[in-house]
Formats: structure tokens, C-alpha cells, sequence
């Protein structure tokens, strides 16, 4: 533990911090993990009762099944810290700390209200320990799964890809060892011929199954006609950023053990910065991957030698037969995908879009043409059942563009959510009529959820930092490294 690491988190405690940082959390020598906040901090140890050190945990409530109730979320979006959960913090936080290199000295939560766009925020956020946050859904149909609707129940995301192998019949002895564990009480072991796991980025949980049960996504609806949902999503793990639960969905490991801790990260070992989830990096993903972590990729093609994998628009996609990422490292530019928008399709154009968001924001137009060329490919290599790969992911982007630009509920979040119903009932008409509907598991999930950011709950935490005589680096912001700058 850095020696000023007890300073800092006094000075990032501070009452009057308490509108914008809901906690801050380090790890001490011996492994265990504090947690800290303006009411009081506890310290944290995996299978153990939290030890209250002063004031209140901050952590006190950590029930998964917390604002499961859309309405109850919609009610009282992005809640304070007292009326707030944690699911599993101890495992959350240890598994961010374990990477020794990597980890902050200091995680720095920023309260679901605080407003931060001069450093990179939205009007939606994700990234906190928080429930709603964390929240990703987890919606499982075909083969093998009861047609039972909504299950008052949770998973994890490093459960995802676990559950997918098992569908597809990889020996448990393959998953022994992973954080997440295979769903077979939700999926039957080897009971899918096919199957295609979808990513909607940021899509909040509760929106999608209120939507879905409105009619306003008749697709999502036709896979719980034939399948379940959890009511309590699959927990990201934390950070609840993106490229962390993206590769902890698809190596069935916490960031921890993946070593992908951030969206941006220092790494003490080599002294550079680390921005893995940008467009012009997601294709060097395997460069930070910690030795020895493998994929879902990887066991279902060791599993099934003379079957294919495939992966789109998908940066965790080592091992994969077909991969987006793998043509655009053919390609060699250093814009990474951006090197390929010249041959994007129109947004403009996209049976798909909401029109009125694709002409007033840029990254909702970019996102737009990502998601049409990601479901060309996808119907591409599901062109013919007999040479259609046994696993299938992937990952579509415009959700996370619509719940930043508008936080959940918002007109621009809902819009985004219906682009990729549409997209969704491409793909189960072309599955319908090649006759193999009934062959394919297909599972729905995200890497993290989202709350509304609230305008007026503005402010930084860097100056209290430097009052404090301290030198270091904030990435992200939230990544505190003491003694650099």
C-alpha cells in the first residue's frame, strides 16, 4: 500500500465531497479492502462480515435484487449512497486489487448524480459499485431453457461465458477454476446445437424487460415467449465499465485476473498509460490480457474442433474463426476501426435508426453504422446451418451512445433500445426461415447499466487531492495513482 494512500482518502472524504464521490476504496497489505466515505468506512474481506471501522459502512446494503422493480428505479434514479446497494463488494473490489500492477491505489466512486462532462461525463453514467449501475440484464431462449418469463433471480457477468460453453457441451472440468460459474440450473448442459450470445452495450435491465412487456421490443418479447430473464441481471464487475465486463463476460475471470482493470489504466511495470476501449485499440486486445487467461472463443474450439466461432465488433475476441477485430489487424492501420468507416454503411439510409437521433448526433450516426455492418456480418456467417459457427457473439454499441446521451429513460436511450430490437428480429426472421430457430440458445446480456447524471451536482475532487500535498495521476477520473503525475 502506498504510504499516502490513508492521506488521500481522508482528503477525497471530506463532507463537503460528498455530492460527487460516493465512495473511495484501497487495498491494504494483507488483502483486505477498505472502503470509505464522509459517514464512515469498513473493511472488507471475501467470506467474511465487513469490519465497521467508524461511522456507517458504506456499503452496508448489498443486496443484488435492489431496485428490481422498474417503477421503484424510475422513482428514485441514482438514490444516495444510504438508500443505495453494493452487491458483493469484497469479491468486486479484491478482484480489481489483486492486480498489483495495474489497480489504483485509490478507486474513486463518483455518486450516480455527479456531472462531470470537462472530464469525459455524460448525462448518463456508469462505473460505480452500485446495483443499479452494475445492473446488466441477462435474458436466456431456446433450447435447453424453461419458457417461464421473468425469474426473480441474478447472476454474474463472469458467468456469461461459462453458461455458453456448458450450453454447447464444453466439459466442466474446462470451466473448473474461473470466477463465474455455468448457469446449467438456467441452461441444461449440452442441450444447445447453436449458440449466439448479444451484447447490447449499457442496455439498463429494468428498461429492457418494461419495454419488452409494453410491446415497444417485440423481439426481446419473442425470446422470453420461448425463454427466461432474471429479474436481477447479471452483476458487472467493477469497475462497471465497459471493456472490463466485456472481457470478465468472455474469459469467465474479474479484471483481477484478466488484467483489462479499466477503460484506461497506468501500468506501474512498463510506466504507460493504457486505453484499451478506444476504437483505434479495441483490436489489441490480447496485448493486455494477462498470460494465461483464455476465452470462451478458445474452449468451445477446443471442445468442437471441427466447428467454427465468430465474433463481431467484439474486442475480447481471441480464438474466434470469424472476428471483426481480426480483419481490421489485417488491415494494419494505426486508426485501429476507425480505419474502416469509409466502409461503413449510410446511417442516413438504415432501415434500422431512429432517424432524428442519427441526424443530430454524431456518435449516434457512427454507432448507427456499426451496429447495420455488424448485423450484415452476423447474417453473413448464418447464411447456411451447415457451415454456421456453434457459438456467435456479438456486440452492438448504439445502447451505450443512447444512455449517454440521454441517461436511461431518456427519448434518445429508449430510441437506441428499439434500433436494436430491429436489428434483433432480422436476426431471428433469418433464423426462422433456415428452419433452426428451435436449434439456438440465444443469450442477451450487457457489460453494465446506468443512471442519470443530475446538471447541477458538479465538481472535481483533484484539488483536494493537491491541498492535501499529494502528487498523482486520476485517470479516468476514478483511477488514483499517488506519486506520479
Amino acid at each position: 500500500m502506498h504510504p499516502d494512500t490513508v492521506r488521500a482518502a481522508g482528503a477525497l472524504t471530506e463532507e463537503r465531497l460528498a455530492p460527487i464521490v460516493d465512495l473511495v476504496a484501497y487495498a491494504e497489505d494483507d488483502g483486505a479492502v477498505v472502503v470509505a466515505n464522509s459517514a464512515g468506512a469498513a473493511r472488507l474481506r471475501v467470506g467474511q462480515p465487513a469490519e465497521v471501522l467508524h461511522g456507517r459502512s458504506p456499503v452496508a446494503d448489498t443486496d443484488p435484487m435492489r431496485y428490481v422493480d422498474w417503477a421503484e428505479e424510475a422513482a428514485d434514479p441514482s438514490p444516495p449512497n444510504e438508500r443505495h446497494a453494493y452487491p458483493y463488494p469484497a469479491e468486486r473490489l479484491a478482484s480489481l486489487f489483486a492486480d498489483r500492477d495495474r489497480a489504483p491505489d485509490l478507486a474513486v466512486v463518483h455518486t450516480g448524480r455527479h456531472f462531470f462532462p470537462e472530464q469525459g461525463g455524460h448525462a448518463g453514467e456508469h462505473g460505480s459499485l452500485n446495483v443499479v449501475q452494475s445492473r446488466a440484464p441477462l435474458l436466456l431462449s431456446g433450447p435447453g431453457v424453461a419458457a417461464v418469463g421473468v425469474v426473480e433471480d441474478h447472476a454474474r457477468t463472469i458467468d456469461v461465458g461459462p453458461t455458453m460453453a456448458a450450453a454447447l457441451g464444453v466439459p466442466e472440468r474446462v470451466l473448473d477454476g474461473l470466477d463465474g460459474r455455468a448457469r446449467t440450473d438456467l441452461v441444461s448442459q449440452g442441450a444447445a446445437p447453436f449458440v449466439i450470445g448479444l451484447l447490447w452495450d449499457g442496455a439498463n435491465a429494468g428498461e429492457l424487460l418494461h419495454l419488452a412487456a409494453a410491446g415497444t421490443l417485440p423481439n426481446v418479447a419473442r425470446l422470453l415467449e420461448r425463454g427466461l430473464a432474471l429479474s436481477g441481471g447479471a452483476v458487472a464487475e467493477f469497475p462497471s465499465l465497459t471493456l472490463v465486463n466485456h472481457s470478465s463476460a468472455l474469459t469467465g475471470v474479474g479484471p483481477g485476473r484478466h488484467g483489462v482493470v479499466g477503460n484506461v489504466y497506468v501500468d506501474r511495470s512498463t510506466g504507460e498509460r493504457v486505453v484499451p476501449n478506444d476504437a483505434r485499440s479495441w483490436h489489441r486486445w490480447a496485448d493486455w490480457v494477462r498470460p494465461g487467461t483464455s476465452t470462451v472463443f478458445e474452449w468451445v474450439n477446443d471442445a468442437h474442433p471441427d466447428r467454427t466461432t465468430a465474433c463481431v465488433n467484439e474486442p475480447a475476441d481471441r480464438g474466434a474463426t470469424y472476428s471483426t477485430m481480426g480483419l481490421i489487424r489485417a488491415a494494419g492501420s494505426a486508426d485501429g476501426a476507425h480505419a474502416m468507416d469509409a466502409m461503413l454503411p449510410d446511417p442516413t439510409a438504415s432501415p434500422y435508426a431512429a432517424q432524428r437521433f442519427v441526424t443530430a448526433d454524431p456518435d449516434y450516426a457512427w454507432a448507427t453504422q456499426v451496429d447495420d455492418i455488424g448485423l450484415e456480418q452476423v447474417l453473413q456467417v448464418w447464411e447456411k446451418p451447415a457451415v454456421a459457427p456453434a457459438l456467435l457473439w456479438w456486440n452492438a454499441i448504439v445502447t451505450d451512445t443512447g444512455h449517454h446521451a440521454g441517461g436511461p429513460r431518456s427519448e434518445v436511450a429508449r430510441a437506441a433500445l428499439v434500433d436494436s430490437d430491429r436489428r434483433l428480429g432480422a436476426l431471428l426472421d433469418r433464423l426462422d426461415a433456415l428452419g433452426v430457430l428451435d436449434d439456438v440458445l440465444v443469450l442477451l446480456t450487457a457489460d453494465h447499466g446506468f443512471e442519470p447524471a443530475d446538471p447541477a451536482v458538479r465538481g472535481e475532487w483533484g484539488s483536494a487531492l493537491s491541498r492535501a500535498g499529494l502528487t498523482f495521476r486520476d485517470e479516468g477520473p476514478g483511477f488514483v495513482y499517488l506519486g506520479a503525475s
